[in-house]
């Protein structure tokens, strides 16, 4: 933590937009140096522009890779294509465009040329695919999510419309690769103008949230909702629901810019859209005491954050244990066997609400991709992660989105208001009463690449450790209880407490997830030796 966290950013901390772009425009990759080469990680290829990470030539590359794939795997429908408020997206889907036209994909954008939210992409695919049609359609998001605003980012979701899975981006990183290196001798481009068809992405997805959503409860109750955009996708949004279903709404902050001079500064003083973070949130809490239910999405809107007067910014964990209870209990048409999805570091309150339910728990490694299928057969209510993201299904117990939607899990915090007359952190409160008061936390350990390489391949018969933290351990685990995947890394379990070590995808650490039902005393002490456990097993 530094001493200007959660406070104002100042002109000092803010990107020359216009030398971002134009490093977009001028930079060349140099394919021998790692960082700038096409790499998706969970949710796409992310970089700066400023620093040769994300340029022009990754996206020409990127997006022909995409034509070539979708080309191989039988996608004749259209494309939807959407970008956020990042300044790095429009011209990056300005790219996109001038390939996806000249290989003659018909491709459909935004009909008001404004910002588009990843789940209004999945919303659009997944509508286009259940409408009947002999093809089938895909799509592209042009976003780093909740990255600083130096940062870019470029997703590519098949047919299913949520995140493509590790052989599709590996495929397709592989291929734009090989293109850059090859001078993009291959790769076709066109001026799109006439080209592009055009969608409302708004209207469609607006208009069909009272399938999802009891908007009505929502209206009559007349709950007092901040909702702030965090200078994002779903500025227009937020206006557009208030007004269809009549709200008492208010957008606390409608602007956009793509600096994001209006934030304040997260842990580490950079500006990050992260709704689940109290400093990047600073300004929102402290209006928490105006509204009812304050909510924040960050810049595609595929994240929330609820803040309410009683307890100020929700921990991701402690709403996500809330809203599972509320929505088993309350969507009467989802089938009786639906299954409550959770990636594996994801607080443990889940699996106690999941028993009080009686429902199944399906638990997964880290990645939304891995609720597709059950989202969309409709064998998976509700898929959440620990780092604010999650989509659970229409009222009617089918598909809504594939991909993390913020906006309904904002609005949804809103509805358990007005259905139950408490707030959700009221309810995790009552929860704590019933199962215990945990202490979760997430810390970084250093770690090389090669000790990434290795933990990432570390099986649980690698953790020696007999004990943790006083207490005797009942389980090492390297591969996902819910659907057998490997984790990437291993998870350590004991009665009252666990912790899981993963390598980060971006820096040179270690990420330490741990839990404990015995409070955050001994939170630290589960920490403390996880790191001992864990540089134990990489050194042997």
């Amino acid at each position: 933590m530094t001493n200007r966290a959660g406070t104002q950013a100042l002109p000092s901390d803010l990107i020359d937009i216009d030398a971002l772009v134009k490093a977009y425009y001028d930079l060349t990759p140099d394919m021998s140096v790692p960082e700038q080469r096409v790499v998706f990680g969970t949710s796409g290829h992310r970089g700066s522009s400023l620093n040769a990470a994300f340029n022009e030539q990754h996206i020409l590359a990127t997006t022909q890779a995409i034509v070539e794939y979708r080309a191989l795997q039988g996608i004749t429908g259209p494309l939807f294509i959407g970008a956020d408020t990042h300044g790095l997206s429009r011209p990056a889907q300005e790219t996109a465009l001038e390939v996806l036209a000249a290989n003659g994909v018909r491709t459909l954008k935004d009909s008001r040329d404004g910002f588009t939210p990843t789940p209004a992409v999945s919303h659009a695919i997944l509508a286009y695919n259940n409408g009947g049609h002999a093809d089938e359609a895909d799509g592209i998001v042009v976003t780093p999510s909740h990255n600083p605003p130096q940062d870019g980012g470029f997703k590519y979701n098949p047919p299913h419309g949520g995140p493509a899975d590790g052989l599709a981006t590996n495929w397709i990183a592989a291929r734009a690769n090989e293109l850059i290196e090859a001078g993009l001798v291959d790769v076709k481009r066109t001026n799109p103008e006439g080209l592009i068809e055009e969608y409302d992405f708004l209207e469609h997805y607006v208009a069909d949230l009272e399938n999802v959503i009891d908007m009505k409860a929502i209206a009559e109750s007349g709950v007092r909702i901040g909702a702030d955009p965090l200078g994002g996708a779903s500025v227009a949004y937020w206006a557009a629901i208030k007004d269809r279903y009549n709200l008492n709404l208010t957008v606390v902050n409608p602007e956009v810019d793509p600096a994001w001079s209006f934030m304040t500064l997260d842990w580490d003083e950079k500006i990050r859209m992260d709704p689940s973070s109290p400093n990047a949130m600073a300004s929102l809490i402290s209006k928490r005491n105006d509204f009812d239910v304050l909510t924040g999405n960050d810049a595609d809107a595929d994240r929330h954050g609820i803040v309410t007067p009683d307890a100020g910014l929700m921990n991701p964990n402690h709403f996500l244990a809330v809203a599972i209870e509320y929505l088993f209990a309350n969507r009467p048409g989802w089938r009786q066997d639906a299954r409550i999805g959770k990636t594996l570091v994801s607080s443990s309150m889940i699996n106690f609400v999941a028993d009080g339910l009686g429902r199944v728990l399906w638990e997964v490694p880290v990645g939304f991709k891995w609720f597709v299928p059950g989202l969309v057969d409709g064998s998976v209510g509700f898929g959440g992660e620990e780092s604010a993201g999650a989509s659970f299904l229409r009222k009617d117990g089918t598909v809504w989105t594939t991909d993390k939607d913020g906006i309904i899990l904002a609005l949804l915090a809103s509805e358990i208001i007005a259905v139950t007359g408490k707030t959700p952190s009221v309810l995790y409160k009552e929860l704590t009463v019933r199962f215990g008061d945990p202490a979760y936390a997430r810390v970084d350990a250093a770690a090389d690449r090669e000790a990434k390489a290795r933990l990432g391949k570390l099986s649980g018969e690698d953790i020696t450790a007999t004990e943790l933290a006083g207490d005797p351990i009942i389980a090492k685990l390297s591969h996902a209880p819910g659907n057998g995947e490997a984790i990437g890394g291993v998870k350590v379990e004991t009665e009252f407490a666990w912790f899981a070590a993963r390598p980060s995808g971006t820096e040179d650490v270690y990420k330490i997830y741990a839990e404990s039902f015995k409070g955050p005393e001994h939170l630290k002490l589960v920490q403390a030796e996880a790191k001992k456990i864990v540089d134990a097993a990489l050194q042997a």
